[in-house]
């Protein structure tokens, strides 16, 4: 997404707006975000306020789909020609990107679109949302509007009551994402206000209370898990399930403990359920029921993360410049993305494919410095340091990393190493962070008394 300079579409005052032609999914998952978003091609005038959508053509690529979408506004009024003059070679860049064998019919038939909107909606229609759809998110959003225009909490009650047929898990999602948004931005009275209406949600909705006792048994399960600690049995997991009051404790066990609800848990359930009659085995088999439904949604939601976290990783490592690409991208790198580098990695080696394991170990490099703290990386170097005078030394060169927290990181590793008790390793890396402190201490208050 490049950030270029055009002329505001009302006063003609040149202003930066971030341009982008190609929506290429394959190569970049979060083209998509960035097009449904509007983060890209929306100009914003500093001079006369303007606000809207650039009339910029539009070519969108998704393999895995079949999807191949072209948009050419029409207030630019060009020719046939002209059009497919300005969208060939984005097309054409598509087609040399993929591999051979991806390269199927639909890249032959471009699929052109009258109008912006119907093309998001070929979009989203493809991930199974419909029109519809986009009209009850539409609702809620306008209905979000008006809760946030009203001070009083009776009015905001009369509204709620007239609008609960929309407040569901796809209202409070959106409201979540707003009301975080609005704290990041630093919009803290907006935040604290929507903070507020979401209370009242919670306690004057169906859903919401229905939320609300959600959390309230994820927390009590969590709870529970966290007092069995390293006890946590596949027979004691199974009696807090069968121990459950209601199926949002179910779950919240699911959602926790789903790695320990193997084939063996399973078994063991339904030998229970061998052995019971009546009433009881009824409700066993209820429960085994509910139990692999749950599973079930729970392995497909953990699917669809690892395959976006899959396709991220992909495009990056699709790029050149994996370094520069891995720390452009920092922001996009979920938990689930670095375990996918990582098994990556290992697959790479044991495929002895040096090409991509040089990639992937640059990638995770790079991850690793991103989330040492600037401290530590520092302290790593000056242990390697053969003596008292090369710390100094490194000190003065580096004099603006000599501060109160320096000191107070050595101090807590150094009580790290300490805690390993009869280590050797553990004993003579925590005398030679000793070594440091003393130094780094010294050299601290020199600084300080000048």
């Amino acid at each position: 997404m490049a950030q270029t300079t055009i002329a505001c579409p009302r006063c003609r005052q040149m202003i930066q707006a971030n341009v982008e032609q190609l929506f290429d999914v394959t190569a970049d998952p979060q083209a998509k975000q960035r097009l449904l978003s509007g983060q890209s091609n929306h100009a914003q005038c500093p001079f006369c306020g303007y606000q809207g959508r650039l009339a910029t053509p539009v070519v969108y690529h998704d393999n895995d789909k079949e999807l191949l979408l072209t948009f050419f506004p029409s207030e630019l009024m060009l020719p046939m020609n002209e059009q497919e003059r300005m969208i060939g070679p984005l097309i054409k860049q598509v087609t040399e990107r993929l591999p051979p064998e991806k390269r199927k019919g639909y890249l032959l038939s471009p699929q052109a679109n009258l109008t912006y909107e119907s093309m998001l909606e070929t979009i989203l229609g493809k991930d199974g949302i419909t029109p519809e759809m986009i009209k009850g998110q539409q609702e809620r959003v306008q209905f979000m509007e008006r809760l946030m225009q009203v001070t009083s909490k009776d009015v905001r009650l009369e509204l709620i009551k007239q609008n609960e047929k929309i407040i569901d898990d796809q209202f409070f999602a959106l409201f979540s994402r707003i009301a975080q948004s609005a704290m990041q931005s630093g919009q803290e009275p907006i935040a604290r206000a929507l903070i507020e209406i979401q209370t009242q949600l919670l306690e004057e909705t169906e859903y919401g209370r229905q939320l609300k006792a959600s959390v309230g048994e994820m927390e009590a399960a969590q709870k529970v898990l966290q007092e069995a600690g390293q006890g946590l049995t596949r027979e004691k997991l199974l009696d807090f399930v069968l121990e459950s009051k209601t199926d949002a404790r179910i779950r919240a066990y699911v959602s926790l403990a789903r790695a320990g609800m193997d084939y063996m848990f399973f078994q063991t359930l339904s030998e229970k359920i061998e052995k019971e009659t009546g009433e009881e085995k009824t409700r066993l088999e209820g429960i085994r029921e509910k139990l692999l439904g749950f599973v079930d949604e729970v392995d497909k939601q953990m699917e669809a993360r690892f395959k976006q976290a899959q396709q991220f990783v992909e495009s990056l490592l699709a790029q050149d410049d994996i370094e520069k690409a891995t720390r452009e991208n920092l922001d996009g790198f979920t938990q689930d993305a670095v375990e996918i580098a990582q098994q990556m990695l290992r697959h790479a080696s044991d495929q002895n494919d040096y090409a991509r394991m040089g990639k992937l170990q640059k990638m995770i490099q790079v991850l690793q410095s991103a989330s040492t703290p600037p401290e530590v990386m520092f302290i790593e170097q000056l242990i390697q340091l053969p003596d008292a005078a090369a710390i100094e030394a490194a000190l003065k060169q580096n004099d603006e990393m000599v501060t109160q927290q320096l000191l107070d990181t050595l101090t807590a590793l150094a009580g790290q190493m300490e805690a390993q008790g009869d280590n050797p390793e553990a004993k003579e890396m925590g005398e030679r962070l000793g070594e440091v402190y003393k130094v780094a201490l010294k050299y601290s208050m020199k600084k300080n008394m000048n």
